[in-house]
């Protein structure tokens, strides 16, 4: 969960920033001290250098006053990060493995206050606080899937305990691997590559994300299937969380179910299926902050600065 540095006072004159560093973007968005609200996002290649990174990352903040002069900074990303402020495990992005994130965002933002949690737990704080629901399910669905849970309104399993990783509940022990080294985690199966990558595997052919559309508008077989597959494990996934923790809700969210409509409406039918006597599942909504969530999640952690 968050870990805190700088002062803790922050002054009205100045702002506060979310900053969402994914596997393929970052996305930022700011609220100055004077009321404006500026958003910007920049994408970048996989595998790529740390210091590269940062370097991009540092010319971007530079060029907007108001990302580099921010007073509270909240940062959302899929990475693990361990003892001394190190990142221990960032599968999309493993040039970053060993950094120290804690310094880094400091030189990033100097004389900022700055704070870090997982995206998904992030993006389950926001989706809450949209909602107004005390008791939620977050699963995102991107370059990843992440998600997060909030019970009675403050983040599971909380301070110190870790992420809610359910991109990494495993769904199927004999499925796909995964880049975590086990067989059969959501993420394997249901992120956006993976069911792109099912999707080129049934049609014998690339598949990009608009084909994938296209073909799910033509209701071609192969594009059908692989979003079946998709929405199998998402609802797999739900079900056993909701018999666990019995959530109020279930929220879809991430980029690529923004991205595909139908992907909403198919778990829906997989989750009503795995319903049991006296015990439904969860009921399943879209993300009211959209692909935002995470980023929207950060902007909060940084007004509790």
């Amino acid at each position: 969960m968050p870990r805190r540095t700088g002062g803790l006072t922050v002054r009205a004159s100045r702002g506060r920033l979310g900053v969402d560093i994914g596997g393929t973007k970052v996305a930022f968005r700011a609220e100055t001290g004077d009321g404006r609200v500026e958003e910007s996002v920049f994408t970048w290649g996989p595998h790529r250098d740390a210091g590269r990174d940062l370097a991009e990352l540092a010319a971007h903040v530079k060029e907007r006053p108001a990302l580099a002069e921010a007073a509270a900074v909240g940062v959302a990303l899929p990475a693990t990060v361990g003892p001394g402020e190190r990142i221990t495990a960032w599968p999309s992005r493993p040039a970053w493995t060993g950094l120290a994130l804690g310094p880094a965002l400091r030189e990033l933002f100097p004389g900022a206050a700055v704070a870090w949690a997982d995206d998904g737990d992030l993006g389950a704080l926001a989706e809450a606080d949209a909602a107004d629901c005390p008791h939620l399910l977050y699963v995102g669905v991107g370059t990843g899937v992440g998600g997060g849970f909030v019970l009675d309104g403050d983040l599971c399993p909380g301070p110190g305990r870790g992420s809610f990783e359910i991109g990494h509940l495993v769904v199927g022990q004999d499925g796909p691997e995964c880049v975590c080294g086990r067989r059969g985690c959501l993420q394997a199966t249901a992120s956006g590559p993976a069911t792109l990558a099912h999707a080129a595997r049934l049609r014998g052919a690339p598949v990009t994300f608009d084909a994938l559309r296209d073909g799910l508008r033509d209701r071609q077989p192969w594009a059908e299937a692989a979003l079946d597959r998709t929405a199998r494990a998402l609802a797999t996934a739900v079900a056993g969380v909701g018999e666990l923790l019995h959530p109020e809700r279930a929220v879809l969210g991430g980029g690529f179910a923004a991205g595909i409509p139908a992907l909403l409406d198919t778990v829906s039918a997989h989750l009503a299926a795995l319903d049991r006597p006296g015990h439904p599942t969860p009921p399943l909504t879209p993300a009211h902050l959209g692909g935002l969530s995470s980023l929207r999640g950060a902007l909060l952690l940084s007004h509790r600065l």
